[in-house]
C-alpha cells in the first residue's frame, strides 16, 4: 500500500511541477525577469544610455503582472523621465499627464507626488524650448502655467509633512514665475538645461498633441472652417 501510494505520487509530481510554471511560478519568473530588466535599466541611466535604459523599461513592464500596478506605475514615470534625455520632451509629458491621472486615483500619495513634480519639471523645460522656438506667448505660458500651479500644490502639500521638500517645491516655483517674466534675449543668454538639449520641435509637437485631444466634433467644424481658406477641396484655389 505504501509502495502504491509512493509510485502515486511520483506520477503526480511532474503535474504539480507544471501547475507551479504555469500558476504561481510563472508569476515568480516574470517578477524576476522584470527585476533583471529595472537592474540593467539602471545600469545604463547611471551611464547615461537613456535608449538602452528605456529599451529595458519596456522589458520590465512587458513581464511585470498586470496586477503590479504600484510597481507598473513606477516604471512609467522611470521610462518617462528617460525619454526626455532622447529629444521626446512633449511624449514624455504627456505619459506623465495619464500617469498622474491614474495615480490621483489611488492611495499612494507619495507615487502621486513623485509623478507631479516630474510633470512639472516636464512642464517647466517645456515652456523653456518653447520661448527659444519663438513661440507665441500663449503657447509658451500654458505649460508655465501649469507648472507654477503643480509645484504650488506640492509645496502647499508637504509645508507641514517635510520642510525641505517644501523649499526645494518653492524654489522651483519661483524659477518658472522668474522664466516666465524674463525676456526672450535674457532666455537665450542662459546656459541650456541638460534635459533640453536634443529636444527639437517642441512647439509643434505640442501642437500636433492639443489637436489630437480636441473632441471630434471641434475637429470637424475647424476642418470645415479651413476648407474655404486657400485651395478648395478641388483644388483649384479660392
Amino acid at each position: 500500500m505504501k509502495k502504491n501510494l509512493l509510485i502515486f505520487l511520483w506520477a503526480l509530481a511532474p503535474v504539480a511541477l507544471l501547475a507551479f510554471h504555469f500558476g504561481p511560478g510563472q508569476a515568480g519568473l516574470a517578477r524576476e525577469e522584470a527585476r533583471a530588466s529595472i537592474r540593467a535599466a539602471l545600469d545604463f541611466e547611471a551611464e547615461q544610455q537613456w535608449q538602452q535604459a528605456i529599451d529595458s523599461y519596456n522589458d520590465a513592464l512587458a513581464a511585470l503582472p498586470d496586477s503590479e500596478t504600484a510597481k507598473r506605475h513606477q516604471l512609467q514615470l522611470a521610462r518617462a523621465n528617460a525619454r526626455i534625455y532622447v529629444g521626446e520632451l512633449p511624449e514624455a509629458m504627456l505619459s506623465m499627464e495619464h500617469l498622474l491621472d491614474e495615480t490621483a486615483k489611488g492611495s499612494d500619495k507619495e507615487l502621486e507626488s513623485k509623478v507631479r513634480s516630474s510633470l512639472a519639471s516636464a512642464q517647466y523645460y517645456t515652456g523653456w524650448l518653447m520661448r527659444l522656438e519663438l513661440a507665441e506667448k500663449e503657447e509658451w505660458k500654458e505649460p508655465l502655467e501649469k507648472a507654477r500651479q503643480n509645484f504650488r500644490l506640492l509645496a502647499e502639500q508637504t509645508d507641514k509633512t517635510d520642510a525641505t521638500a517644501s523649499e526645494d517645491h518653492q524654489k522651483n516655483l519661483e524659477a518658472v514665475v522668474r522664466l516666465a517674466r524674463m525676456d526672450l534675449s535674457e532666455v537665450q543668454a542662459l546656459p541650456l538645461p541638460k534635459k533640453c538639449e536634443g529636444n527639437k520641435n517642441v512647439c509643434s509637437k505640442c501642437r500636433g498633441q492639443k489637436k489630437s485631444n480636441k473632441p471630434k466634433a471641434m475637429k470637424k467644424k475647424e476642418d470645415a472652417r479651413g476648407a474655404s481658406v486657400g485651395k478648395r477641396p478641388d483644388g483649384k484655389g479660392s
